[in-house]
């Protein structure tokens, strides 16, 4: 058996106010929890350090950047990998990352036990828009403060597993998935700041909402034989509802643990690796049963081509 203790460590809204320092105290007080109940890996959400800044339209540069980090860690963050390395719990968290060459990521980390970074990932699937839209509840503009990342979907070994990262909107596309699944992947960890309404469907709520996300990371977890621990920002966030619903799903795609509140709570369950191995060497048997030869238009074609219209 090779078990991971994991600690899916939801957080509650973090204001626009609530500095770096503050937030860090969060998420120290839930790894003093892991460490109490003998976590190896505590997974924290998206843009864990700030609040979900891309709902706010700003022109100002220097304003933007306030909420990107330039170093990781940096003296904000040094206490959380230091308390980890202490605790011997390894970590993973998003956070928004502008580069030495000025480049700007929505990104998330991985650390082994030692606190080491042994992992980057950033986000590919941004969603929203760049510029004001009128027609919005709210603004959503990633796509106006980040970049698609550019690392692809890498898995590395860490805890004895391998262990894949996606975030949030990612996690509503297959090929994330399945892109870490043809790397063997066992464990896929993602963060997400997901509004609990649509800003451009009022009649979608809370419901629809966690039932997409949650049939999202199930099947993610089943069609590719992986655990999948998705982890929420929930609550009020300057007056922004957002959606909580963190779970930790098993590679048959059932989920085996989930968060009670919209607060920070640590969901904690231990993670059998092995349990990957029979639906990898089965129904999901890629060398066995792939058939790569009917696949193209997945990487040939972004948009739909009606069969009338591609000539």
């Amino acid at each position: 058996m090779r078990e991971i203790v994991i600690g899916a460590a939801q957080m509650g809204g973090i204001q626009k106010a609530e500095s770096r320092e503050a937030v860090v105290d969060r998420m120290l007080a839930l790894l003093a929890q892991a460490a109490e109940a003998k976590c190896d890996l505590v997974v924290f959400p998206e843009l864990a350090l700030t609040t979900f800044f891309p709902r706010w339209w700003m022109e100002d540069q220097d304003e933007v950047d306030t909420w990107f980090e330039t170093e990781m860690p940096g003296p904000a963050t040094q206490p959380l990998f230091d308390a980890a390395k202490r605790h011997g719990i390894a970590m993973t968290f998003g956070y928004a990352e502008k580069t030495p060459e000025g480049r700007y990521f929505n990104t998330s980390i991985l650390t082994d036990k030692s606190g080491t970074i042994v992992g980057k990932y950033r986000k590919v699937h941004l969603p929203g828009h760049s510029e004001y839209d009128h027609d919005r509840a709210f603004q959503h503009l990633e796509k106006r403060y980040f970049e698609p990342g550019d690392l692809g979907f890498p898995v590395w070994r860490n805890l004895d597993a391998w262990m894949g990262m996606c975030i949030c909107n990612d996690r509503r596309w297959p090929e994330v998935y399945r892109e870490m699944g043809l790397q063997g992947v066992e464990l896929i960890t993602l963060g997400y700041n997901t509004p609990s309404v649509n800003s451009q469907d009022s009649a979608e709520g809370l419901k629809e909402r966690l039932y997409h996300s949650e049939l999202s990371m199930t099947a993610g977890a089943y069609q590719n034989a992986a655990w999948v621990v998705g982890v929420a920002k929930g609550g009020d966030e300057d007056g922004h509802p957002l959606m909580a619903g963190s779970i930790i799903v098993d590679p048959n795609g059932f989920v085996v643990a989930r968060a009670k509140t919209e607060g920070d709570e640590l969901v904690v369950h231990a993670c059998d690796m092995d349990l990957c191995a029979f639906g990898k060497r089965t129904i999901f048997d890629f060398a066995r049963h792939r058939r790569v030869e009917h696949y193209g238009r997945i990487t040939g074609q972004t948009g739909v081509i009606l069969p009338n219209e591609a000539g």
